[in-house]
């Protein structure tokens, strides 16, 4: 894969120190890191395969989205008037058309999905879906980094559940043995709500046994904790953490209702996180807002995702960030309760944490491997300022993003992808999108 120095660049390292090189460089070799620093200790260039010179750039690690449904770009638009975090909105939005899904619809639209994320910054993404097999190959052609959840819903159909829970160990199996850039997880869709209580368990166990993470919805209606207060008075976080659900890696998204009980099990679990998605949960309607001050300060981790762009309608993670943060400070009714310095966290190394990846990435330091975006911040919108962290948060765009590295290999350079031109890939997903949806509408018209 060669060596690579970029320098003349501002470098947001993102280590346990928060440190910033104003006028700084980054190497790395073969996939990973290998020193980053101010312009005195610049390496010597003739040392590298390939010099980039990044004046006007801010170099970072890649964004993490800590959760999203890659493949339902294919309902982008769909939710006007819809809340997708109750179960009629999300039914008659979602649920309802998903029924004409077909196995080849998923490439082409999670192709398209991660030149999205890739093309705004975000090297590593978390899904949930059905069709698993199919969004991790599609993911692993991109170059992109993934954990792919295995997507189960029951919805009272206790032989479904069965099949699906034995489909998505092989599937654990077979990406396992496949090596690559996707990490496959369990992916219960809502505990209660679609998943029953003895399908819970089940998944619970099965994960422990595998070793591998459960990421899953939660409190993110008021459906999730309807069952469960009425059959045991119990939360749903509390009637899963009595049945054993957090003793391995469990990373809930939404939390809109935590209680502050529900927040104790978090911060007593082993490896419990949140995925925080500010603009999804805003675009709901829903009155409550993560908590995530509060999960924070009881040293919960808590990323940050876009949800699906039905929800969301786009995958710009730095605009992500600035939801989250303007969200909290409405929340706590006081400024900036979590910094921007904080939120850029949130998108990076926390979210590398959430899904046990904080040893590989998140951060720029040796020995990690070289997942790392370039933002040209020379541009309109920008100027000179104190406080880089800031200006990207709240200034900043993923439209912005120039060049992508992850493991070292370049996926976009001067904004633009290196392995598939992205107008094959929209023109492929255009032909993807009218079939879809004229098999929904042939659909609904001989019901």
């Amino acid at each position: 894969m060669g060596s690579v120095l970029v320098h003349d660049a501002t470098v947001l390292t993102v280590d346990s120190d928060d440190t910033v090189f104003s006028d700084g460089w980054v190497a790395f070799a073969d996939g990973r890191i290998t020193g980053a620093g101010p312009r005195e200790t610049l390496p010597d260039r003739a040392d590298f395969d390939e010099v980039v010179s990044l004046a006007g750039h801010l170099v970072m690690p890649g964004l993490v989205n800590a959760h999203t449904h890659s493949a339902m770009i294919l309902f982008r638009g769909c939710s006007e008037g819809q809340s997708l975090l109750t179960m009629e909105g999300w039914y008659n939005a979602i649920r309802e058309p998903e029924l004409s899904l077909d196995a080849s619809d998923i490439g082409p639209a999670v192709a398209l999905s991660c030149a999205e994320m890739v093309l705004s910054g975000t090297t590593t993404f978390c899904d949930q879906y059905f069709f698993a097999d199919e969004i991790a190959d599609a993911a692993a052609a991109s170059g992109m980094r993934a954990v792919i959840a295995y997507g189960i819903v029951q919805l009272g159909d206790t032989a479904r559940g069965r099949e699906e829970l034995d489909k998505a160990a092989a599937f654990i199996e077979r990406q396992r043995s496949g090596g690559g850039r996707v990490i496959p997880w369990f992916g219960p869709h809502a505990p209660y709500v679609d998943n029953s209580e003895d399908l819970l368990r089940a998944e619970a166990a099965l994960a422990v046994r595998y070793g591998c993470g459960m990421h899953l919805h939660m409190a993110a209606g008021p459906e999730d904790n309807a069952e469960t207060m009425a059959h045991y008075g119990l939360t749903a976080t509390e009637a899963l953490a009595r049945d054993g659900f957090f003793a391995g890696r469990v990373h809930a998204a939404h939390c809109l209702d935590l209680s502050e009980a529900d927040i104790a099990i978090f911060a007593a679990a082993p490896a419990a996180s949140v995925a925080h998605c500010a603009s999804a949960g805003l675009r709901s309607g829903r009155e409550g807002i993560c908590p995530v001050v509060d999960l924070r300060r009881a040293g919960v981790t808590v990323a940050l995702g876009t949800d699906n762009v039905a929800a969301n309608n786009s995958y710009d993670m730095v605009s992500e960030m600035r939801v989250a943060g303007l969200v909290a400070s409405h929340r706590e009714g006081r400024a900036q309760p979590i910094s921007s310095r904080e939120l850029i966290r949130m998108a990076t190394i926390e979210g590398a944490r959430a899904l046990g990846l904080e040893n590989e990435i998140g951060s720029i330091e040796p020995g990690k491997a070289a997942d790392i975006i370039a933002i040209d911040i020379s541009g309109p919108g920008y100027s000179e300022t104190p406080d880089v962290e800031t200006l990207l948060v709240y200034s900043g765009s993923g439209r912005d993003v120039r060049h992508v590295w992850v493991s070292g290999e370049a996926l976009a350079r001067d904004g633009k992808l290196t392995r598939t031109d992205h107008s094959a890939i929209r023109n492929n997903y255009s032909k993807t999108y009218q079939n879809f949806w004229a098999r929904v509408a042939a659909r609904r018209k001989a019901a």
